[in-house]
């Protein structure tokens, strides 16, 4: 699989708890389109994970799509739990309006209510149904309807230059 490009996003949930909402975020690179009518996207997460506890006790989560200049936000949230809990706190990100999972500065985004999810080895399958979505000029990238991908390849993350207007 090192030699499939895949997109990068991180994906956001949280429980409520008695003293408090606490969130919790993840970076993916299995973010998959199963279907636009109606509209199903999926997730594979390890089993076990605090992260995947997190969002079936919630069955809410957003999706923040990672730009070209977003590396530094992959890798933080590619760290170990306690660590990606406390980058939270310090990150500007805003609840979604629809699910209240956080959103954080990205140049596309989607939140997602739980529908289903499938056994697949050592994996869960979560499949979710978007139930709001948006694309916005970040503050990393500010140029109009421009998106340059931060792509992950080979074991590391990539970039793809955004097209010019005569290549739409």
């Amino acid at each position: 699989m090192r030699r499939f490009a895949t997109g990068v996003c991180v994906v956001s949930t949280f429980v409520d708890l008695p003293d408090g909402r606490r969130h919790n975020a993840l970076t993916v690179n299995s973010l998959t389109s199963l279907s636009l009518e109606p509209p199903l996207v999926s997730l594979s997460l390890r089993r076990g994970s605090g992260f995947l506890a997190d969002l079936m006790a919630s069955r809410l989560w957003a999706v923040s799509v990672l730009d070209a200049d977003s590396e530094d936000l992959a890798r933080i949230f590619a760290r170990p739990e306690e660590e990606r809990r406390r980058a939270l706190d310090g990150l500007p990100a805003e609840p979604g309006p629809s699910t209240g999972a956080l959103l954080l500065d990205s140049g596309a985004w989607l939140e997602c209510r739980y529908r289903n999810h499938v056994a697949a080895g050592d994996h869960d399958l979560v499949i979710g149904e978007v139930v709001d979505l948006g694309v916005r000029n970040s503050v990393r990238n500010s140029a109009p309807n421009s998106f340059s991908p931060l792509i992950f390849l080979h074991g590391g993350f990539h970039r793809i230059a955004a097209p010019t207007t005569g290549d739409r």
